[in-house]
């Protein structure tokens, strides 16, 4: 393996040995002493584990256990993780077992523990890899107090139709945004030492198309060409193993016909030949077992045959690994130095965790470094970065003071609604709403009225210079398995909406969602739109900073947003076809819709105003050196703020279609009123190849045109041409 593949040369802090090969040997020498038992044992994960299985546990027959009571815990309420229970079962696997080897406990981890994170969609709309890092390290640091050594996240399906309930927990549409926050997930959760008490080990998940479920229908089929599924869904997946991800989960769903844990062709070529992924592959929820519900095996003997030989190294919950595998192979059906290699990897993993030297947690450790004021503050610092400015008619944000402000609509009480789908640790408790959050800083002199009955509200609103309305979806209605039919809201907001729009009175509107949901409505009867997302613990505090000003908005759409529910699938990067709309105006998609979204992809406005200008572009670059990109980013307006300054690319002619434009480059600025700052993007070879339906990297010469501005939608241009032999002279 080659160190850009996420290998490394040495394991810091393992054992406290260095070297990838003392860890090896004693990987080895623990190889040499199970039976073909034990070593199936390790393969076996159960969950939610009890007294009930301390027998199976000393005779080595559970490796690993979620630390979850069914495969929809993120819409199920869960019993808060207790490091007294999980430490009574590892002592039973260290000191009544034959051979002391601890268990892997492993959680649903996915934007938070104890102190939650705004959703990973809304983690996204910062488009800040930094803070996104920073937050992964704090939920890694508090799962880990809790005894939780393995976290299945990050999530990074591409997710382009926001039907699905699953795009909550995406990094979005687009695979170069999703790429960057992946390496910055793996290394906030794993850190330089996943030994260090401190950090777990990641888990890459779903591999791979998962977010292309048709309809998006959850578990549905999905169809995905060879083409697409290279370009589209893997790179996030090998931006995580380049960044060292110690696991990564086969998604569940079957593609073009085949189960993906049942596809070597998934798992074991691309996945490991051509990624160079070198660590544990675990199934999502009864995987194997699904393989016989997919009607690919005719029972469990032959599910765990197929998933094992595909490459599988974990089987989750479902228990055909351990009743089969020692009959299989004592058959010959399974190689014996497939079963061995799968070991190698699980034992590592816990050689590499520190579990054989450490394989307790001090269980005060949890009160001490959970919800502390250090991590309370990096999450609201990613929370005053994800709330996206959609509309601010006539300036009317921020608000000020000397004015009458109601706040009304369901979700200006909610608490632990704002923490969004797959929070299993997280204490509604700990959450202000975003009524006492305005009420906190709204400058008075007059109070903030509240009601939540809507006759009240069109009364009282009458005597309001300006309404927040709080609107959206509850975390019940986003997640896994809860997928929906229309991206409207739900039934009676929007009617409420108009009707306090129809007094004439001045209205905000906050919308927390899982997903980009349809705001046609909202924008109509409303002077300001904030899209919140579910913004976690600290959001109704970041949502009330923004309103007042107290915090300038700079979150950017990491999706489309569509004008209606028909437009889907929506995303920027669409093909130009034989026919563009740009030189084909006629050649409408939609006879009774335009084709744009309502707020393009990467868009997000500010309370100050940004000028970009002066794009540099090298006007020809010899095939395989770097491109050089300068635009001048200039805040023309009278606060400070923040911008994404966003870089798209066009290959113009190439040996296979391409999208009409592709981000390529991010960066967030920083700009006091009248400051102007040169931003420097560097595109690589790997910025301008593609692969081609073999996965093969295709770096052609040719036109390249470059677009820089804030949104998907930007039209400051340049151009370069990449030369096959060099630059051309006249």
């Amino acid at each position: 393996m080659t160190a850009e593949r996420g290998e490394r040369d040495e394991y810091p802090g393992a054992d406290g040995r260095t070297s990838r090969a003392a860890v090896a040997k004693r990987v080895e020498a623990l190889l040499a002493r199970m039976t073909l038992e034990e070593k199936v044992g390790q393969f076996h994960q159960g969950h939610n584990l009890g007294d009930a299985d301390a027998a199976d546990i000393r005779l080595g027959r559970v490796g690993s256990a979620i630390v979850a009571s069914s495969a929809t815990a993120g819409n199920d309420r869960q019993e808060r993780v207790r490091a007294a229970t999980l430490n009574r079962l590892q002592r039973v696997a260290v000191k009544e077992s034959r051979l002391g080897i601890p268990l892997l406990f492993a959680r649903d981890v996915i934007h938070g523990h104890r102190t939650v994170a705004p959703i990973p969609l809304g983690q996204a709309a910062s488009w800040s890899p930094e803070h996104v890092r920073r937050c992964a390290e704090v939920a890694a640091r508090e799962a880990r107090a809790d005894g939780i050594t393995w976290v299945f996240t990050p999530m990074l399906d591409i997710a382009r139709d926001g039907r699905w309930g699953r795009i909550a927990e995406s990094f979005g549409e687009d695979p170069y945004l999703a790429a960057r926050l992946a390496e910055a997930a793996v290394r906030g959760y794993q850190g330089d030492d996943l030994g260090d008490g401190e950090h777990v080990a990641a888990c890459a998940k779903h591999f791979v198309g998962y977010g292309a479920v048709e309809g998006g229908r959850d578990y549905n089929t999905l169809e995905v060409s060879a083409y697409t599924l290279h370009n589209v869904h893997l790179p996030s997946f090998r931006a995580a193993v380049r960044a060292g991800v110690a696991s990564v989960m086969s998604a569940f769903c079957d593609l073009n016909g085949l189960p993906v844990a049942a596809s070597p062709d998934l798992l074991r070529r691309i996945l490991r030949d051509d990624l160079g992924f070198g660590g544990v592959l675990v199934t999502d929820w009864e995987g194997v077992l699904e393989l016989t519900r997919h009607g690919v095996a005719g029972d469990g003997k032959e599910a765990a045959r197929q998933a094992f030989l595909a490459g599988n190294d974990v089987d989750m919950v479902s228990g055909l690994y351990r009743d089969h595998l020692p009959g299989l192979i004592r058959a010959g059906r399974v190689p014996p130095e497939r079963l061995d290699e799968a070991v190698r990897r699980v034992l590592t993993l816990k050689f590499r965790l520190g579990l054989f030297e450490r394989p307790y947690v001090d269980e005060g450790e949890a009160a001490r470094v959970q919800f502390t004021p250090e991590h309370r503050a990096a999450t609201l610092d990613l929370a005053r970065r994800s709330p996206v400015l959609l509309q601010n008619r006539g300036d009317l944000l921020p608000l000020g003071a000397g004015i009458r402000v109601g706040v009304f609509g369901a979700a200006a009480t909610w608490r632990g609604q704002l923490f969004g789908t797959w929070t299993l640790d997280g204490e509604a408790g700990d959450v202000p709403t975003l009524l006492e959050a305005v009420r906190k800083v709204h400058p008075g002199p007059h109070e903030v009225w509240h009601t939540a009955n809507i006759d009240e509200a069109l009364d009282w609103a009458r005597q309001t210079d300006v309404v927040i309305v709080a609107l959206g979806e509850t975390p019940t209605r986003s997640g896994e398995d809860h997928s929906v039919a229309s991206l409207d809201l739900p039934a009676g907001q929007p009617e409420m909406l108009e009707a306090l729009h129809a007094l004439g009175v001045r209205v905000v509107t906050v919308v927390f969602s899982g997903r980009p949901l349809v705001l046609t409505r909202v924008v109509r009867a409303s002077e300001a739109v904030l899209l919140a997302w579910h913004p976690g613990v600290c959001g109704g505090e970041a949502v009330a900073e923004i309103l007042y000003g107290l915090v300038n908005p700079s979150g950017h759409l990491p999706v489309s947003l569509p004008r209606q529910t028909g437009q889907l699938p929506a995303h920027y990067s669409f093909k130009p076809t034989g026919r563009p709309l740009a030189t084909f105006p006629q050649a409408y998609r939609l006879s009774d819709e335009r084709d744009s979204p309502l707020f393009p992809f990467g868009f997000g406005l500010s309370y100050t105003r940004f000028e970009f200008s002066n794009l540099w572009v090298d006007p020809e670059v010899p095939l395989g050196q770097p491109v050089r990109v300068t635009v001048a980013v200039k805040n023309v307006g009278e606060r400070a703020g923040e911008t994404v300054a966003q870089l798209y690319l066009r290959d113009v002619v190439a040996s296979r279609t391409r999208p009409v434009r592709e981000l390529r480059g991010f960066e967030r600025v920083a700009l006091e009123p009248g400051a102007c700052r040169q931003v420097a993007f560097t595109l690589t070879a790997d910025d301008l190849s593609f692969s081609d339906e073999t996965g093969t990297p295709r770096l052609e010469p040719g036109e390249f045109r470059v677009l820089v501005g804030e949104n998907s939608s930007v039209t400051l241009e340049g151009a370069f041409r990449l030369l096959a032999e060099g630059p051309q002279k006249d």
